[in-house]
């Protein structure tokens, strides 16, 4: 689903992305973890488009992304969340998610107060909020929603788009511990629905949900493998899980 080779990314003399190689398969959920700095959402920018790599390619389902505008890679299918959550706060969340749909489906956005009642865009965007356990909170604005529930809010709003690779910066990002347990569970539902890359500090989570693993360090690839491998590699203890 997700080929990407010698992928390069300097700031000056910073080298955030060092000839980094990466494949995800269909369905895969795949985590990359690694230290603050060690470039993961560098990366994530560059596969979103907001940032343009030095070097590499990358192909989605046998597509050239680098070629794609951020909107254009977002119909081809893939979309980003952000640790950051980005919604509409004074918009309740059937409406953000309704504009996502409205937005998808290239209706014209003249008559949104019209729109915001067409069931052609209000169904599918129930759907999504039910999809991720938010139906009976979708006449809430988002404003009052709990940081959680935003989290939700944000992943219904990315699954609007109907993606086939989804990139989640961060997820557990501000979480309690209830809540994290609630969105891993989420996650783990939509495992081999799409392909999903995740940025995670959690190792609960990571270790809960991965496929696969490849840990990051200074802008490489410094392992990738089965989570049992990743756990026990002893340079990926040193770099970044500590001692078992």
């Amino acid at each position: 689903m997700l080929d990407i080779s010698g992928l390069c990314k300097r700031f000056g003399g910073l080298v955030a992305t060092d000839a980094f190689n990466l494949a995800i398969a269909p369905g895969e959920l795949h985590a990359l973890i690694g230290p603050n700095g060690a470039g993961k959402t560098t990366l994530i920018g560059q596969l979103a488009g907001e940032l343009h790599p030095d070097a590499g390619t990358i192909h989605l389902d046998g597509a050239d992304l680098l070629a794609l505008s951020p909107p254009a890679r977002v119909k081809a299918g893939l979309t980003r969340s952000f640790q950051i959550t980005q919604v509409l706060m004074q918009s309740t969340a059937l409406d953000n998610v309704a504009l996502v749909e409205q937005i998808r489906q290239g209706h014209s956005f003249r008559f949104w107060r019209q729109a915001a009642s067409d069931r052609r865009l209000t169904d599918p965007a129930m759907a999504m909020l039910d999809r991720v356990g938010l139906a009976p909170r979708a006449h809430i604005t988002a404003e009052n929603l709990s940081h959680g529930e935003r989290r939700q809010l944000e992943l219904a709003m990315a699954l609007a788009t109907r993606p086939r690779l989804l990139l989640l910066d961060e997820p557990m990002a501000g979480l309690g511990a209830s809540e994290a347990a609630a969105m891993t569970a989420l996650l783990a539902g939509l495992k081999g629905q799409l392909a999903m890359l995740l940025v995670e500090h959690d190792m609960d989570t990571v270790f809960a949900l991965a496929d696969r693993i490849t840990v990051m360090q200074n802008g490489r690839a410094i392992a990738s493998g089965l989570p049992d491998a990743i756990r026990a590699d002893p340079v990926v203890r040193d770099a970044y899980l500590g001692a078992p």
